[in-house]
C-alpha cells in the first residue's frame, strides 16, 4: 500500500491512514467554515477556512489526492 503524505494546514497526513471525510460545515464561534480529517485511531483534524469556498476547494483536492492515491 503507498504511504503518500499530504500536507493541509501544518499536517503532515497519511492518505493511506485517512478513514472520514466530513462534509463542510460552519465553524463554531463565527470561525469561517471547516471539514474534519479522521485518521485511524479515531485521531480527528479540524480544518477551518474563512470562506465556504476555500473549504470546498480544499476539501476537494483532498479528496481527489486520496483517490489519487
Amino acid at each position: 500500500m503507498s504511504r503518500a503524505i499530504y500536507e493541509l494546514q501544518g499536517f503532515a497526513i497519511m492518505l493511506d491512514k485517512v478513514v472520514l471525510v466530513s462534509r463542510v460545515f460552519s465553524a463554531e464561534n463565527k470561525e469561517g467554515y471547516q471539514f474534519n480529517i479522521t485518521l485511524d485511531g479515531q485521531l480527528r483534524l479540524p480544518l477551518k477556512y474563512p470562506t465556504r469556498n476555500e473549504a470546498d476547494l480544499a476539501r476537494q483536492l483532498f479528496l481527489k489526492a486520496v483517490r489519487d492515491n
